[in-house]
């Protein structure tokens, strides 16, 4: 594993591996076939560039997207590592250029589509070629039960009959028990030691809101939460995608549609846009982020419910790449179900497909109308358990209130029976409210016991209730009969006063607090702040000559901590995560230009913590302990405990740190010296001679000037 470790740390710059990083690799090294499940962020493609460097011949990467081909081959590029893709983008003398040096042994990896591997041309080529490796990346594709699904990879077996002795390895973030067995099983990896780590992204903020006035409560998150950050907003339609691009260009955003009807070179600029600017929110379907390998995507946001949590799970962990905090914020509604439900029976699948679909929206389902921890409910659907409440989901930070739903949905049920099942949810609505309708009257529903027995509710309230039963299983949709309410087995206990049902009471939307800065720049230290930035946009100018995605350069991760720790000189910024040999040579020298512009004043240059140095930037800024203090979200007994440590490191006097007259600071000196509190320590006695007119944290800062000026 020596050679393993020395690309790791020379080439890619990080100085140990993680998760199972390491055991996958020396698999792989020793020849064996490897599955593995590892969740996005986590570092998958080391799994395999690292072993195809070290063995002989060229890694083949079968990857299911163009962008994604693309992406991997500039960042390795960066990294000086020799590698490229064979994909439609590419002109006919371009495509013979990268296989003849493919056939010369001049290549370390190559990324190749399944569609493409599989023809008798490109085997034929492999034939003549020394191949260290194969991997499968996004091996999900292979399951038809899954969300991805290319029945190209159902061909990829063929790769361990032609070459049983060079070893696979196939990768995927998202897969259920069922998935990970048909992936074992269509490509014959019977004899892959299995690497499954955890699901969990514990730097992911799990939320659901009720889908009503989706659009305002979408803009109240990201104004809240990504007033300037990058994002995803997935929509169900390609018109939606569309019109809510449209709509957040209008508020001033700079919002790009993404679907599989834009033409090719739109879709192709809108991606490139979002990987190569800031602050880019791209609205799309499905059909977008497989693969796309930005790591700074703040928030992913659904309007429209997922078909399956393993679709839920791979979009929005598209959020938060680089292990920085992150959202993933969803609004869905009772038609949202409706629709869903529909477009699933009325496919044109075999009955089994429709069944586990229908399952599978089941399951999301649930997880959306769940009154406990998200997180715990979304590992256990991945047959994984997380002890205690994560704490990092909208049901533990904000826990829903509850009610006893029981009457309401006895109404609701008996409402339904009375009208013989043949109506949907607006209609049921309106006669629980005693609505004054035509329609109604012409029926004679205004003549049964339920007409107007539900007026204490509201219709919004009714149908959060409505969209509780169906999610339960109290209630189906007959898409046959146009969305009419149906009741099940189930409700038979419900209905007979026989069990009782707790539901979600509704939620009031939030008011937009102030904007937040990024969450990047939170974790730095104000007075960091301005290099990061000047970092960040001499980055983007090396992108743009270049033209690469930023973050091919250096991740923003690698920037806050160069603007943490300062290095001035190339060996201190070897020891920065994320920068290697090769990068170091490329921009080494221009960075460090850049930081040596920003010095740090020399109340700061000391070896205090870094929240005593932000109260000590602030305080250089001219603003008192009760300022700082609410600047910072912290009591001002905080903010003086900071400054007396300051003062006793000498990097401040206890003069400068108070707002005391001369009259005030001597009072408190003479009573020092009187009590000889300097030799002892005690505030308590210093307070009490003082008649308690001094706050401890004053009296605290000036005796530890006292302590150091004796």
């Amino acid at each position: 594993m020596q050679p393993a470790h020395q690309i790791l740390k020379t080439t890619f710059g990080y100085n140990e591996f993680r998760h199972n990083q390491a055991d996958i690799i020396q698999s792989l090294l020793d020849g064996q076939d490897a599955f593995t499940l590892m969740p996005t962020g986590g570092g998958k493609s080391l799994c395999y560039q690292i072993p195809a460097l070290v063995r002989d011949g060229v890694g083949v990467v079968i990857s299911p997207l163009i962008a994604l081909m693309q992406d991997q081959v500039n960042a390795l590029r960066q990294l000086g590592i020799q590698a490229a893709f064979l994909n439609s983008t590419l002109d006919q003398a371009s495509q013979q250029q990268i296989e003849q040096s493919l056939l010369d042994g001049a290549l370390d990896l190559i990324y190749i589509a399944p569609e493409r591997l599989m023809t008798e041309r490109m085997l034929s080529l492999l034939d003549q070629t020394r191949v260290a490796l194969f991997a499968i990346d996004e091996a999900h594709c292979v399951s038809q039960w899954g969300h991805d699904f290319r029945k190209e990879y159902q061909q990829l077996s063929i790769l361990h009959e032609r070459y049983p002795d060079v070893p696979r390895i196939a990768l995927t973030a998202t897969a259920d028990r069922r998935t990970r067995a048909e992936i074992i099983t269509q490509l014959n990896l019977q004899q892959a030691t299995v690497f499954l780590n955890s699901f969990d992204r514990p730097n992911i903020h799990y939320a659901v809101s009720e889908g009503q006035n989706a659009k305002e409560q979408l803009w109240r998150f990201i104004q809240r939460e990504h007033p300037q950050d990058a994002g995803i907003i997935y929509c169900l339609s390609r018109k939606k995608t569309e019109s809510i691009a449209r709509w957040l260009a209008g508020k001033g955003r700079l919002a790009l549609p993404y679907h599989a009807g834009l033409p090719s070179e739109v879709r192709q600029r809108h991606q490139e846009r979002f990987l190569r600017e800031e602050g880019v929110i791209i609205v799309a379907t499905i059909a977008f982020g497989m693969g796309i390998d930005k790591p700074d995507v703040r928030f992913v946001a659904h309007l429209n419910l997922p078909k399956s949590i393993e679709a839920y799970y791979q979009e929005t962990g598209r959020a938060g790449r680089d292990g920085e905090p992150a959202n993933a914020w969803m609004a869905y509604g009772l038609q949202d179900v409706i629709t869903l439900r529909q477009m699933m029976q009325e496919g044109d699948a075999n009955e089994q497909f429709k069944r586990i679909a229908l399952q599978k929206l089941e399951a999301m389902l649930g997880l959306c109308e769940l009154i406990s921890c998200r997180r715990q409910a979304l590992l256990a659907y991945f047959d994984e358990t997380l002890a205690a409440p994560c704490g990092n989901c909208d049901n533990c930070t904000r826990p829903p209130r509850t009610w006893d739903g029981s009457v309401a949905a006895q109404k609701a049920l008996s409402t339904i029976y009375r009208t013989n099942q043949r109506f949907g949810v607006n209609y049921i609505i309106d006669v629980l409210v005693g609505k004054d309708d035509e329609r109604i009257r012409k029926n004679r529903h205004d003549q049964i016991s339920t007409y107007g027995i539900g007026d204490e509710h509201t219709g919004a309230e009714w149908r959060s209730i409505f969209r509780q039963l169906i999610a339960q299983g109290y209630l189906s949709v007959d898409v046959d009969g146009y969305g009419a309410l149906k009741l099940t087995e189930k409700c038979r206990p419900l209905l007979r006063g026989e069990q009782r049902l707790e539901l979600r009471k509704m939620a009031r939307p939030e008011k937009i607090k102030k904007e937040k800065r990024a969450q990047k720049q939170q974790e730095l230290r104000t007075i960091d702040t301005p290099l990061f930035e000047a970092l960040r946009a001499l980055r983007l100018s090396l992108a743009q000559e270049q033209g690469v995605p930023p973050y091919v350069i250096f991740h923003d991760t690698t920037l806050a901590e160069m603007a943490r720790t300062r290095p001035a000189t190339p060996d201190a910024m070897r020891y920065i995560s994320g920068v290697g040999e090769q990068k170091l040579k490329h921009y080494g020298r221009q960075f460090l230009q850049e930081i040596a512009k920003h010095p740090l004043p020399e109340l700061l240059d000391n070896h205090l913590s870094d929240t005593i140095n932000e109260t000590l930037a602030l305080h250089q800024q001219g603003k008192d302990a009760e300022a700082i203090a609410q600047q910072r979200g912290l009591k001002p007994a905080t903010i003086y405990i900071h400054l007396a440590e300051a003062v006793a490191a000498g990097c401040l006097s206890a003069r400068d740190a108070l707002p005391l007259d001369d009259a005030q600071y001597a009072e408190i000196v003479n009573a020092i010296e009187l009590l000889g509190t300097e030799e002892d320590g005690s505030l308590k006695s210093l307070y009490e001679a003082l008649d308690e007119q001094y706050d401890y944290g004053v009296l605290r800062c000036l005796l530890a000037g006292c302590q150091i000026n004796p």
